[in-house]
This record gives C-alpha cells, sequence and structure tokens, in this order.
C-alpha cells in the first residue's frame, strides 16, 4: 500500500513539474550593457542623442523625452514641448512607465512590486532604424492595458525594423486618473479644458515625429499608427480626433474598438449619474482620507466652497500614491474600471462611432485595418475561478470545458462585431475603399496533461503581438507559453510581411515581397476578413464571415448547447444588453428574466 502511495505521490510530483514547465512563464534573458555608438548621433529639436546597436543590426534609441514632464503645475495640463539640452545625450534605456498598479506586463521589479508602481514623468518614446536607412515608412506603436496599465519598454521593435526597412517608434502616455480626468474646476484654469490627456500625450508624440524621425531616417510623411487593445482603441480615437490630422497616413487597430463617453459622467458624483470613479468622486474620498470631510456630503460642500484655484492646488499637491489611493485596488492585470475617453468636442468629437466612421469627412481618413483575435476574451477568463479551479490544489483546469468555449465563442464574436465588422462596415458604405480586417487563429500554445492551453488560452488577447514584432521572448508576459516552433516563426514573418507592406503602401496586399496570400479590402470581392492561422490549422485564407450584433442575437436565441442556463443567460446579456439588436422581449422568451442586469458581468 505505501509503495503505491509512493508510486503515486511520484506521478503527480511529475505531472505538477509538467505544468510549471509550461505554464510558469520564463525569464527574460540578461541583456549586455548597452554601448553608446557614435554614428548614431542624430539632431533634434531639443538636442543631440546618441543610441547604440540594438538586435539584428537595428539602431536604437530609447528614452527619448517628446514633452515636458507632467508633474506639478503641469499635471493634468496638455502635454508641452521638451526642454532643450546642450552637448550630447545618451539614450540608451527606456524612461520609466507612467503611474499605475503593479501588474505583469512591465518590465523587471515593476511586474511584482505591490501597489503602485511607475512615474510621472513618463512622457518618453523610443526608436529602432535600419542601418542607413533614409525616408522609411514609419511605424509608431500604442501599447494596450486598458489605458490603466503597460508601457512602450516591453516592446522591440528591431527585428521588424531590421527586416523590412522600417523606422519603428513606440511611447508611453499617461494611464488612468492621471491620463483621463476632466474635473470642471480643474480643467477651468487650463487653456485645453480637455481631460483626453493621454489622446493628447500621443498626438503631442506624433508631433515630435513630424518634426524629428527624418533624423533618424524615417519619412514624417508615411506615418502608420497601430496599437492593440486601448492601443488599437487609441488608434481608432486618434482617426476620430481633428487635433490628430495630418499627423498621421495609415492605422491599424489589434484587438481594439470604438466608442466615447459624456464628459459628465467623468465628473458628476455616482449618486447623480456620475462613474463611481468620477472625478469628484475620488476628491470626495481624498478630502475623507485627509480629515478636511467627515463623509461624502461634506465632502461635496467642500469642493463647491472651494475656488477652482484652491481645489487644483490642492489635487496637485498630492502624491499619485494618494490619488490611486481612493481606489482600494486593482483588477484584472493591474487594471481597473475608471471614466474616459470623453466626447467634449475638444478632442474627441461627442458622436456615436456609426456618425464618425459612416462619413469621412469627419474622421482622418486614412487607410486602415481592423483586427480581432478568434478568441478575445480567454485571456482573462483563464484567470477568473468562475471559470477554472484546480485539481489536488495546485493543476489548473477548466470546470466546464463546453460552457468556456460558447462563452468565449460569443464574447469574441460581439469584440469582432463591435471592433471590426461594424467599423469597417459603416466606412464601406461611406465611401472608404482601403478598409481592411483579419482574424488571427493561431492556438498552438504548448499544454501541460491536465490544461490544454489550446482551448483555455487558444487565440487570446495580445497573442499576436509577438508575431507582428518578430519577437517573442524579453519582457512579454506570455512568453513562456509559445512553442517556438517552425510554424509559429512561418506565420510571424508572413504577418510583418503584411503589416509592412501595408506600412509602405496602404495595402496589405500580397504582402512585402509579393508572395504572400492576397488581402483584399473589406467586401471587395465578396470576403470581408483574412484569417491568420498556420499551415496545418487551414493556413492564411480569406473568409466572407460578417458578425453582427442583430447575427450575434440569431444564434444565441437558438443555441442549446449550454450546460448551465444561468451562464447562458449572462452570455445572452452581456454581449447585447447595450447593442441595437438588444430586445426586452426576448429575455423573457428564452427564460432569462430571472438574472440580475446589475451582477451578471463577469
Amino acid at each position: 500500500m505505501l509503495r503505491k502511495v509512493a508510486i503515486g505521490l511520484i506521478a503527480l510530483l511529475l505531472v505538477a513539474l509538467v505544468v510549471i514547465y509550461f505554464l510558469w512563464p520564463e525569464e527574460a534573458p540578461v541583456e549586455e550593457p548597452r554601448v553608446a555608438e557614435p554614428t548614431t548621433s542624430r539632431l533634434t529639436t531639443e538636442g543631440e542623442y546618441v543610441g547604440f546597436m540594438d538586435a539584428n543590426g537595428a539602431r536604437a534609441w530609447l528614452g527619448i523625452p517628446f514633452a515636458a514632464a507632467p508633474i506639478d503645475d503641469l499635471r493634468w495640463v496638455a502635454p508641452q514641448p521638451p526642454a532643450s539640452h546642450t552637448g550630447i545625450q545618451q539614450a540608451l534605456t527606456f524612461g520609466d512607465a507612467c503611474v499605475q498598479f503593479a501588474n505583469p506586463t512591465l518590465r523587471g521589479n515593476n511586474a511584482t512590486t505591490e501597489g503602485v508602481v511607475g512615474s510621472e514623468d513618463c512622457l518618453y518614446l523610443n526608436i529602432w532604424s535600419p542601418p542607413n536607412s533614409i525616408d522609411a515608412p514609419v511605424m509608431f506603436w500604442i501599447h494596450g492595458g486598458g489605458n490603466s496599465v503597460g508601457e512602450a519598454g516591453t516592446y522591440n521593435g528591431s527585428v521588424i525594423a531590421a527586416t523590412h526597412k522600417l523606422v519603428v517608434v513606440t511611447t508611453n502616455y499617461r494611464l488612468g486618473l492621471l491620463g483621463w480626468f476632466n474635473h470642471p474646476d480643474v480643467l477651468a484654469l487650463s487653456e485645453q479644458q480637455s481631460g483626453n490627456f493621454g489622446i493628447l500625450d500621443l498626438i503631442r508624440a506624433l508631433e515630435w515625429v513630424r518634426d524629428n524621425i527624418r533624423s533618424f531616417g524615417g519619412d514624417p510623411d508615411n506615418v502608420t499608427i497601430f496599437g492593440e487593445s486601448a492601443g488599437g482603441y487609441n488608434a481608432l480615437a486618434l482617426m476620430a480626433s481633428p487635433r490628430a490630422g495630418g499627423l498621421f497616413h495609415r492605422a491599424i487597430s489589434q484587438s481594439g474598438s470604438y466608442r466615447v463617453r459624456d464628459p459628465k459622467v467623468g465628473y458628476m458624483l455616482a449618486s447623480e449619474g456620475g462613474h463611481s470613479n468620477s472625478a469628484r468622486e475620488v476628491v470626495n474620498r481624498m478630502l475623507i482620507a485627509d480629515d478636511l470631510a467627515t463623509d461624502a456630503d461634506e465632502a461635496s460642500t467642500v469642493q463647491n466652497d472651494w475656488s477652482p484655484q484652491e481645489l487644483s492646488e490642492y489635487l496637485k499637491s498630492k502624491p499619485a500614491s494618494a490619488i490611486y489611493a481612493t481606489l482600494g485596488s486593482s483588477g484584472g492585470f493591474g487594471m481597473f474600471d475608471f471614466p474616459g475617453d470623453f466626447g467634449d468636442d475638444i478632442v474627441l468629437p461627442n458622436a456615436h462611432d456609426v456618425e464618425i466612421f459612416s462619413d469621412p469627412s469627419n474622421y482622418n481618413d486614412v487607410p486602415v485595418i481592423l483586427g480581432t483575435n478568434r478568441d478575445e476574451p480567454t485571456l482573462f477568463m483563464v484567470q477568473s475561478p468562475e471559470f477554472t479551479d484546480t485539481v489536488l490544489g495546485m493543476f489548473p483546469r477548466l470546470k466546464d470545458e463546453n460552457d468556456y468555449r460558447r462563452v468565449v465563442y460569443y464574447g469574441a464574436q460581439s469584440w469582432k462585431a463591435r471592433g471590426v465588422d461594424g467599423i469597417a462596415s459603416v466606412m464601406r458604405s461611406g465611401g472608404h475603399e482601403n478598409v481592411y480586417a483579419y482574424r488571427f487563429d493561431w492556438d498552438e500554445e504548448a499544454s501541460s496533461i491536465f490544461f490544454d492551453l489550446k482551448v483555455a488560452l487558444g487565440a487570446g488577447h495580445a497573442i499576436e503581438i509577438p508575431f507582428v514584432f518578430g519577437s517573442f521572448s524579453g519582457d512579454n508576459m506570455l512568453a513562456g507559453f509559445y512553442p517556438n516552433d517552425e510554424a509559429q516563426f512561418a506565420l510571424s514573418k508572413s504577418m510583418m510581411s503584411y503589416w509592412a507592406e501595408f506600412a509602405y503602401s496602404g495595402d496589405p496586399g500580397r504582402g512585402r515581397d509579393s508572395t504572400e496570400v492576397e488581402w483584399t479590402s473589406f467586401d471587395e470581392t465578396g470576403y470581408t476578413s483574412i484569417i491568420l492561422d498556420t499551415t496545418s490549422d487551414g493556413g492564411i485564407r480569406m473568409m466572407d464571415e460578417l458578425v453582427t450584433h442583430e447575427s450575434i442575437r440569431e444564434e444565441l436565441l437558438e443555441d442549446r448547447t449550454f450546460n448551465d442556463k444561468d451562464l447562458y443567460c449572462r452570455t445572452f446579456l452581456n454581449n447585447l444588453a447595450d447593442t441595437p439588436a438588444f430586445r426586452e422581449s426576448d429575455v423573457a422568451e428564452i427564460g432569462c428574466d430571472h438574472i440580475d442586469r446589475a451582477e451578471s458581468r463577469w
């Protein structure tokens, strides 16, 4: 008996080691110290910088300020030009990440440090350029993270820059409550009077690129903005913003969407229809924490009695950590819910995406790629105790694989309807011909005995980013999940080729070397999107699927495959309740009127 128990324990130990091997992200390799290379000396509007030789022969310049530090009196002010300097400054290290909760998307110690990390002095960008580059297309990357986490320093542009002779720029921008904050008293003292500071930072970074990128071998008249998740949203926001006109010439939104909020939601009290983390709610909590008020009512009275100057001075005197303390703690990956992306008719138009993108005169009409991943929600669901648990307290497993797949499917379809097919359709109907769409389907992660990552993660959110950059190591938090096989690198090669050709010509076509499957524009010949996948799973091919919220509604009404009825009901409500396809009569018809809508979210 003891012998059988011992054998069983050994077997479990071996399984545990397998799980740890496959599911524990690998550590970033130790980098050699960067050494300034004199031939990389470049003159900018602020002074001279020297960079270094990065991987693949690309020249690199890291941590170049594109704006003055938004600290003290410049907190919640539109970004100002950076100060000039004399002599040659070294650009060998990334600038600090912007203020955020600690999370795994960050470099080094910031990924594990508890609480608030980063710096308000964070408006820096990074540049990679191929050797002897002259007027090369520029690709300007906007990181994701819900506009509340992330940093430019976790992305290395050397591979795609050197491979396709592109100049790649990655940039920081203010995040969370420091990037989006529209208290009327604070804005009253600003010339800009817009709380969209994160978008203004991106516009300022593009202005810096326009004025300086030729010194780094780039063409300021051929700039492609591209970003993922919140970065994809921000790319579309820049298309919608009149302030960004002429600063870029193509756009790529990876897993993005576009929707603005009424500015009132960002500053009114929750009891008056504002967000729970609106500017006035945040200030109320700060006043109570500082013993300047005993409760919310008294805090509101203090706010109303103070002059704009008094309130602004109070807020700008507080450390960033005190502002973030009003939030309690963060959610998944350090992100949190806050009001932002205000339709203030200053930086962003106060209009629905259909109204904006159906008329090219309403937005910056440039060639655009829109795309999503086939299994978008998995990155967030795989860590949720609602959908996963453990075997023997250590081995992760899906509670119900069938229902997990169904929730993932409908969530991804909704993402595609909202961020790709819906926008592409209205653009095409308005006469925009250079609209291209994709769906990323790669799902060949390494897996363990109990946990099939091809199902649990699959073609999840953010999985495609390393394929675009051609780099699967370094600070990528998902690095340990890639098998690093020939099929993976072949798909990456094709995707880099498409992205590069789009940067050159505004049409991904057959890729940079004209050998790829032809990627035609949205609904040009009856096809809508290109599927990006390895040969063993069907390869790269065009498809004719068009997803709308109405098509999702019809499919859900007929769906009888869920094991858990309540989960089916919540899936119905979560994907349709806020869309034009929603009908109140459906809820009773499918037997879901017992679900509490306020508690139905995942």
